[in-house]
């Protein structure tokens, strides 16, 4: 599986920018950037000469418009047209959200609780929505450091409110970015998750992260399917199929299944092993009825949940910094703070004793010179009062003197046996 570094909230001059389209390019490239999506306010027609400027900058251009009403502001990237916002009214945003799921796009909050009028015409979120299962991720992270933000933590703790309602929502950073501007502040970046086949069959290359697995899990929403795949003409239609899919269809096609992680400084991923398969984030672990049905195994009620983890210190090279300290690596679900791990870096004999008595054991390894270091974790299954709904990992530190989040990914999901709780 391939990572790729992606920027989903930006404007031009085409709405209120101060930048063009290649200036904008060349701006993300320089910040180790492999995906951007043009959200100009309202209007699409910033993306003239789109294909020339991918090509100059090697960078790969999503189309999208961001929904600036007086009612909120809401991003819609992976259009295949113009999406009519004006319709919009402050209790009918469902209808808006189904029609760029028509022209095939994905729709997420944007900035939810930034300050609104008159500050900010329509920033606040005030959308009435009927259906949260249509609203495809939520931006929980806005601007530049924003990890220290009240109103990123609100966002943020909205999307957890969410998860726990059951709803599988995805959750992303966007800087919202509007001109080139130097600065020092910390830059967050939202990874999206591919197969490592681009769309002309090569081997994604450039500044892409390969996540090393080994495995192909099952996606959200199509576990069953992809265990029922166990034929060879079944498994190569199926490798055919995803090298025919453009690379930008496939980027949206992994932010609408939450196979995403955030983060201002190193790329934090997961990887879950329950009754005899892999699951990667965006995935759902099905209840053990559904298990032994479709995979012939069940776990047991008692049986650990293994939880590979993994830090990669080496993208974006140079472009990010964080102070030597002991990190805090969490595991969140419904059910609270469900693991805490001391994390030295760098790693030390000792450090790796400290981290097993806490739950875990820490690898580390070096691919091509760059550090990745591997931690392993168990969790047991919930009793039969509790049901775990989600689980997403956190990496927690200091930055600029500051204890922050730093990293997060989304979430794994779990089907639960029907009369089961949560919290």
């Amino acid at each position: 599986m391939t990572w790729f570094a992606c920027e989903l909230h930006t404007h031009t001059l085409h709405s209120d920018g101060r930048q063009t389209l290649g200036e904008l390019a060349a701006g993300a490239a320089g910040l180790g950037f492999d995906v951007i999506a043009l959200t100009d306010h309202n209007t699409m027609s910033g993306l003239v000469g789109k294909e020339e400027i991918e090509q100059e900058h090697g960078l790969t251009i999503i189309p999208g418009m961001e929904w600036t009403t007086f009612y909120g502001h809401m991003v819609t990237i992976g259009l295949s047209e113009f999406a009519d916002w004006r319709q919009a009214g402050l209790d009918d945003i469902d209808q808006g959200i189904a029609e760029v799921h028509r022209l095939g796009g994905i729709a997420g909050l944007a900035h939810p609780f930034r300050i609104g009028s008159p500050a900010c015409t329509g920033c606040f979120w005030e959308y009435k929505i009927d259906d949260w299962n249509a609203v495809d991720y939520i931006e929980v992270w806005s601007g530049t450091f924003p990890s220290i933000q009240t109103n990123n933590r609100r966002a943020f703790d909205l999307w957890t409110d969410k998860l726990n309602e059951g709803y599988r929502i995805a959750a992303t950073s966007g800087r919202d970015w509007h001109e080139q501007k130097e600065t020092d502040e910390p830059i967050s970046v939202t990874y999206l998750e591919i197969d490592e086949e681009t769309a002309d069959g090569k081997k994604a290359g450039g500044s892409r992260t390969d996540s090393g697995s080994k495995e192909t899990p099952a996606g959200n929403g199509s576990c069953a399917a992809e265990k029922a795949r166990d034929t060879e003409s079944e498994k190569n239609a199926a490798d055919g199929f995803a090298a025919s899919v453009s690379l930008e269809d496939r980027l949206i096609q992994a932010l609408r299944e939450g196979r995403a992680s955030v983060t201002i400084g190193p790329l934090l991923t997961m990887k879950l092993n329950a009754g005899g398969e892999s699951y990667r984030i965006g995935s759902v672990v099905p209840a053990a009825g559904q298990a032994e049905e479709h995979s012939g195994t069940t776990a047991a009620a008692n049986e650990l949940i293994s939880v590979d983890l993994l830090l990669d210190f080496s993208v974006r090279a140079g472009l990010w910094s964080l102070p030597e300290q002991t990190f805090k690596l969490k595991l969140q679900s419904n059910l609270g703070e469900e693991l805490s791990l001391d994390v030295p870096v760098p790693v030390s004999a000792e450090a790796e004793e400290s981290a097993s008595d806490h739950g875990g054991h820490i690898k580390t390894e070096t691919q091509n010179q760059a550090q990745q270091m591997r931690l392993e974790a168990k969790l047991p299954h919930p009793t039969d009062k509790l049901s775990r709904k989600w689980l997403r990992a956190e990496l927690w530190g200091h930055m600029r003197g500051v204890y922050v989040r730093i990293a997060f990914t989304n979430a794994i999901y779990f089907e639960y046996e029907e009369g089961a709780t949560s919290r």
